[in-house]
Formats: C-alpha cells, sequence, structure tokens
C-alpha cells in the first residue's frame, strides 16, 4: 500500500478511536421513556450533533431530535449530544404501546383482494420506495413543519393494527389518516425536493418529499398531484388536491413521515416542539 494512502488510513482510524473513547468516557445525565413512533429532544446552548445508535446528524438550532421507530423493540436505546468539551448521553427507554386496532370495510376494488399480479406490483415498489428513505443533506425545514392542508383537522390511527375486510394487515399503520373534503388542496410541509410522483398500488397518487437531513414526508391518496420527480417546491406550495385513490374508503389525506429512516407520527412535527418529550439532565 501507498505510504500517503496507508496513512490516511492510519490517521482516519485514529479519529474513530478518539470518537469512541470520547464517547466511552462520557457519563450519561439522564433517561426519558419514550412510545415507538414518538420524538424525544435534548437542547441545550452549543449542542452541534447528536447520534443515535451508528447513525450521526447534526443539530437543530442547537437541539437535537432522536425519531423512534414505529417498530422500535421495547428496551433502552442510547443516545449522545455533542458540543463544546466531552460528549454527553442520555438514555431513551423505549416503552411498548398499544394504539389499538381498526377494522376497516373496503369497497370492491382492487387493494381489497390483491391478485399475484398486484402483489408482484406492490413489491416492486417497496424495494423502489426503500431506496429512499436514507436521505442526507442539510437540513431545510424547521420545526414546527408547516400543515399539509388548510383548515387542518385532528388526524387518527396512527399506529393502529389495522384489520382490512377481515385479514390483518402486515405492518401497523405508519402515517395519520386526515379526513378533508375531495379536492382540497394538498400543501408541501416544508421546503424540499419531490423525490417521488406516482400511483403507486395501495397509497394511490403518492408525493413524497425530500426536506433534508434525513426527513421526508408522505403524501397519500391524491386525486391528483401537480409535481413530478426532481422538482423543488417551498413550504406551503401546493403539491395536489385530496382524493379516494389506492386503499381507501374515501376521501382523505395520509400524512406520513420519516426521519433518519424512523416511522413516526406526522402529527409530532407540525406540533410545537416544545411540547415535546425532552431530555432534562
Amino acid at each position: 500500500m501507498a505510504t500517503g494512502k496507508r496513512r490516511a488510513l492510519l490517521v482516519a482510524a485514529g479519529l474513530l478511536v478518539a470518537a469512541w473513547e470520547g464517547i466511552a468516557t462520557a457519563q450519561e445525565v439522564a433517561q426519558i421513556e419514550a412510545a415507538p413512533g414518538t420524538l424525544v429532544r435534548w437542547s441545550a446552548p452549543g449542542t452541534k450533533s447528536c447520534g443515535m445508535g451508528r447513525q450521526s446528524w447534526p443539530a437543530l438550532q442547537e437541539t437535537c431530535y432522536y425519531p423512534i421507530d414505529l417498530l422500535q423493540p421495547a428496551g433502552p436505546i442510547r443516545i449522545v449530544r455533542r458540543g463544546a468539551g466531552r460528549p454527553e448521553l442520555a438514555r431513551i427507554m423505549v416503552v411498548a404501546t398499544d394504539y389499538g386496532t381498526e377494522e376497516v370495510e373496503l369497497p370492491d376494488i382492487p387493494q381489497a383482494n390483491p391478485s399475484r399480479a398486484d402483489l408482484q406490483r406492490n413489491a416492486r415498489e417497496q424495494l423502489r420506495l426503500g431506496r429512499l428513505w436514507r436521505t442526507s443533506g442539510p437540513a431545510r425545514f424547521t420545526l414546527p413543519l408547516g400543515a399539509p392542508a388548510q383548515p387542518f383537522p385532528e388526524g387518527h390511527a396512527f399506529g393502529a393494527k389495522r384489520i382490512f375486510n377481515g385479514k390483518p394487515a402486515d405492518q401497523p399503520h405508519t402515517g395519520a389518516d386526515y379526513p378533508l373534503p375531495l379536492g382540497t388542496a394538498v400543501l408541501s410541509a416544508a421546503d424540499g425536493r419531490v423525490v417521488l410522483a406516482d400511483d403507486l398500488f395501495f397509497a394511490g397518487n403518492a408525493v413524497l418529499i425530500d426536506h433534508g437531513d434525513g426527513l421526508i414526508t408522505m403524501y397519500f391518496h391524491l386525486s391528483d398531484f401537480e409535481v413530478s420527480a426532481g422538482q423543488e417546491v417551498k413550504k406551503g406550495e401546493r403539491i395536489g388536491h385530496v382524493g379516494s385513490t389506492g386503499r381507501a374508503t374515501g376521501p382523505h389525506l395520509f400524512f406520513g413521515a420519516r426521519w433518519h429512516n424512523a416511522r413516526i407520527d406526522p402529527a409530532l412535527l407540525i406540533g410545537d416542539p416544545a411540547k415535546l418529550p425532552a431530555v432534562a439532565p
């Protein structure tokens, strides 16, 4: 191996070891309980970066937000806050939560009894979506996000186990449903780039927007969409209209969010961030 390349590898390895040693010698300052699908906040002056598991990301306005995936098993998760001086550690104790069960009677639509071809199509679409979740780039948003419609009602069914025509769904409901009249304008929750605008089997007409910092918002069951993949959009810009396409019983908006690949309740992003559970040393 060339001397210069070997030296660079040794330096990188040394930096990695130093970083882990810094974490290893850090003091755990607090523990907080939280449910799957929620957010934990940790604010402190001078906060520059945040860590959770094997992931790390820049702080937002000296605040770390830790999204807990809806399917995260109960148990502890160690989190890190970095600023001036040594890193600080805390622990999130994930507590099993029952979001309830919802029985849904679908009309006579293909999504009620999908064929083998329909299921193969959905499998291809899920692979396509899976390539979008791990995004990077600087944040193009601050919290709270904007509401995706005006006026905006309360949502429901996030995290619920769903039974469609007597058959349990493969996973809980990963977004929230908002009852809105057919044709209501759907708005981008923040500045971002459209990464998908297409007709999906279960989601119907769908738009996904990348807002940087690993945050993607989703808008499903639209009657139509007015954007295309690769397009830049602004907060509050119209991207389509409420519909009932895909697996739906009537007009409504499915609004969802993935942050650092964690499926979380989108209502937490459009509410007051000061009300989120917070680490308090």
